[in-house]
């Protein structure tokens, strides 16, 4: 999808987290990207990769569906495949070090342990929010409760009568037939 040219600006740990996307409630890599970090060619790393798929199962690598794709390209900015004939294949953190694995060059395996690490960070990372978002919503359930009883008691104040009571009538003063 992508050329990465200069795979130096992807090396660093903020270039490596923005290629790292979520998609079918995974964290996984691009395979242009990670043929790029690797230093070879997508084609190659592909071909690599069928020619030892049974290294790469469902939960290491698949392919992405049109939809997908053009979501992705969508929030990468792109506008083409950048002559890509196939729909891209993503890869999982497990299917990026089998990849490593698979290409056995010096460069994928140092890459791999920058891509794992990168891994590590996001998983982190996703725990440390998870974890506060778990304890907000135990604040909100304790508060709900205290606010409960608040709630309760205005709803009685509204109900009763606001204002003085009604007088009673006056007798008219005059002439009454």
């Amino acid at each position: 999808m992508r050329k990465n040219t200069n795979n130096k600006k992807l090396v660093s740990e903020e270039g490596m987290e923005q290629i790292i996307f979520i998609i079918r409630k995974q964290k996984v890599i691009l395979d242009s990207d990670l043929a790029a970090l690797y230093g070879v060619e997508t084609k190659n790393l592909n071909k690599a990769v069928q020619r030892n798929i049974e290294r790469f199962p469902a939960e290491f690598m698949f392919r992405l569906h049109k939809e997908e794709t053009d979501n992705l390209r969508f929030q990468i900015g792109t506008s083409s495949y950048g002559g890509r004939r196939y729909l891209p294949y993503v890869f999982t953190e497990h299917g990026a070090l089998m990849a490593a694995n698979v290409l056995n060059s010096s460069q994928a395996i140092s890459m791999s342990l920058i891509i794992i690490r990168t891994f590590i960070k996001l998983r982190q990372m996703l725990s440390i929010n998870k974890n506060l978002a778990q304890r907000l919503d135990e604040l909100e359930r304790k508060y709900d409760e205290q606010f409960q009883i608040i709630f309760e008691v205005i709803e009685r104040l509204m109900e009763l009568p606001v204002g003085l009571p009604d007088e009673p009538e006056k007798p008219k003063i005059g002439f009454v037939e």
